[in-house]
């Protein structure tokens, strides 16, 4: 297990790419030969629901952030298992 702080400096190091104002919603490291950052959906959309309505956090995600491709170390981006559903 890691601290928070680990993997912070691992993404540093690794030169990892980061998704601009998600950090609360980092859940790891993919391991291997390519590490990536991995981001919880459900975390973005609730950062985003902050100035949006639910459709529109959800639409932006699959648009702006999901939708990109900026080379092998593009952040990763999983849906949580959830629960209650």
């Amino acid at each position: 297990m890691w601290s928070k702080e680990e993997t912070w400096e691992l993404l540093e190091e690794e030169e990892c790419l980061i998704a601009d104002g998600f950090n609360e919603a980092v859940i790891g490291i993919v391991y291997g030969v390519q590490p990536r950052a991995v981001y919880s959906v459900r975390k973005i959309v609730d950062i985003l629901m902050e100035d949006m309505s639910y459709e529109d956090a959800v639409e932006y995600f699959e648009y702006n952030i999901a939708g990109s491709y900026l080379g092998e170390k593009t952040p990763l981006y999983v849906y949580d298992i959830q629960e209650d559903v």
